[in-house]
């Protein structure tokens, strides 16, 4: 399933955050919330899309530092979540306060997960991400077919 779309949401003053009705099935099985690095969100992941993503990070050694340095940052930012009888998933504090997340959030399609925005960080990144868009469309290469 590809996750598309933007979303406006409101958070409550305990963390909980409805997900878009039409994605809630998709992560019955399991969700892992992990930290955006670098960017200033929170990407929202189904069990099989995060074990996807961990083997990339998982490729470089953990004899090198390269390795051990993604391990940490990757996998000690990220938790198991799950959703309530309301559909809505706990973001804990520290991941709160990494995203700058209060009341009103956006639920952004990101492909293969959702990340979980500001608004005011969401609109400084389309900024910057439009800006660059005519660089990165020039750079994909074509596919053979």
């Amino acid at each position: 399933m590809l996750f598309l779309g933007t979303f406006d949401y409101a958070m409550d003053e305990r963390g909980r955050l409805p997900l878009p009705p039409r994605y809630r099935d998709a992560f019955r099985d399991g969700i892992v919330l992990s930290q955006g690095s670098p960017d200033r969100c929170l990407r929202l992941y189904t069990e099989a899309a995060f074990t996807a993503l961990a083997s990339e990070y998982t490729a470089e050694s953990a004899v090198r530092r390269a390795g051990r340095d993604l391990r940490a940052v990757f996998f000690s930012r990220s938790l198991h979540a799950e959703l309530d009888k309301q559909n809505r998933i706990l973001i804990p504090a520290p991941l709160r306060e990494f995203a700058g997340l209060s009341a009103k959030v956006l639920v952004v399609g990101a492909g293969e997960y959702l990340e979980i925005w500001s608004p005011a960080s969401y609109e400084a990144e389309m900024v910057r991400v439009d800006e660059q868009l005519p660089a990165l469309l020039e750079s994909i290469e074509p596919r053979q077919r």
